[in-house]
């Protein structure tokens, strides 16, 4: 097995992968509370829940993302490229008591 075999079994950890739009926007920051994420600063400087990440997603509107799910909660995770630095991970964090939608 070559290192592209390997790279590709981090694929099967997604529920869905959807295509990306023309228009779809980059995820540039993760907004948490407690820890958690609860939701994501969009490359146009769109705040947006973690649903409704998801739902975008599902609808092509987010470039790199895959979807996953842990029990019954869907989640958004990066696509394996071999580049650790644009993992959701590796992404700044938004204070969500600054942000209306998620205090």
């Amino acid at each position: 097995m070559d290192d592209k075999d390997y790279a590709a079994l981090p694929m099967n950890t997604f529920d869905d992968i959807p295509t990306p739009k023309d228009s779809a926007k980059d995820i540039v920051g993760l907004v948490k509370k407690g820890g958690k994420i609860v939701g994501y600063q969009l490359s146009d400087g769109q705040t947006i829940s973690k649903e409704e990440g998801v739902a975008r997603a599902k609808n092509g509107e987010i470039n790199g993302v895959g979807i996953a799910h842990r029990k019954d909660t869907e989640y958004l995770k990066a696509l394996p490229d071999g580049e650790e630095d644009n993992n959701l991970s590796s992404l700044p964090s938004v204070s969500a008591s600054r942000i209306n939608n998620f205090t």
